[in-house]
C-alpha cells in the first residue's frame, strides 16, 4: 500500500522537522533585535512563520497605552497583515498570497499584560506557487519596515532539505533549498 502525502500534512511534516533542529540549533527565545523565521517549500505552497519581540516594532512590549501607541500598534499590525514587500518570493515562481494570520495578544483591545513583561508578534504566511521549481530565493523587506530589527534568524525546509542561516542588517535575500 503506498501512503499519499497532502500539501497540508508535508507542510506540518516540515514545520515540525524544523522545529526538531538539534539541540543549539535553534535561536535563543525572546531576544531583542532579533526575529525567527521558519520557512517551508512544499509543492505549491510556501509557508512562512515569524516570531519577533514587539520592541522590534514598536519599542514597547506592552498594550499601547497613549493615542499615538496605539496608531502605531495598528500600523504594525496592518502592515503585518498586508505584506506586500516585506516577503517577495522569486517572480518566475508566480507565488501569491492566500492567507495571512497575525497575533499579538497584549496588543488588543483589553489585553493583559505578558506575564513575564516581555510580548512576541507571531505571524504566518501561505502562499501557493505556480512555479513552484522557480522558487529559489526569498527577497525580505523586513530590515527597511522596522529599523530596530538587527538579525533574522531563519530555518528553511524544502525538497533539497533544510538550512538555516542568519541574516544581518542590510542583507535581505534567503536561499531556499532545493
Amino acid at each position: 500500500m503506498s501512503h499519499r502525502h497532502t500539501p497540508a500534512a508535508m507542510t506540518v511534516s516540515l514545520l515540525t522537522a524544523l522545529t526538531t533542529l538539534p539541540a543549539g540549533a535553534a535561536p535563543q527565545a525572546h531576544q531583542h533585535g532579533v526575529m525567527t523565521m521558519d520557512v517551508a517549500v512544499d509543492g505549491p505552497t510556501l509557508t512562512l512563520s515569524m516570531e519577533i519581540p514587539l520592541d522590534n516594532l514598536l519599542g514597547f512590549e506592552r498594550a499601547p497605552r497613549t493615542d499615538n501607541e496605539r496608531r502605531a500598534a495598528a500600523g504594525v499590525l496592518a502592515r503585518l497583515r498586508a505584506p506586500a514587500g516585506l516577503f517577495t518570493p522569486d517572480a518566475a515562481a508566480q507565488c501569491a498570497l492566500d492567507r495571512a494570520e497575525v497575533s499579538a495578544p497584549v496588543l488588543e483591545p483589553g489585553a493583559k499584560p505578558a506575564a513575564d513583561g516581555h510580548a512576541d508578534l507571531d505571524a504566518r504566511y501561505v502562499y501557493t506557487c505556480g512555479q513552484p521549481a522557480q522558487l529559489r530565493a526569498l527577497e525580505l523587506g523586513l530590515f527597511e519596515a522596522w529599523r530596530r530589527l538587527q538579525r533574522i534568524e531563519v530555518q528553511v525546509a524544502g525538497p533539497g532539505g533544510q538550512s538555516k542561516t542568519t541574516l544581518k542588517r542590510p542583507a535581505r535575500s534567503v536561499r531556499l533549498a532545493r
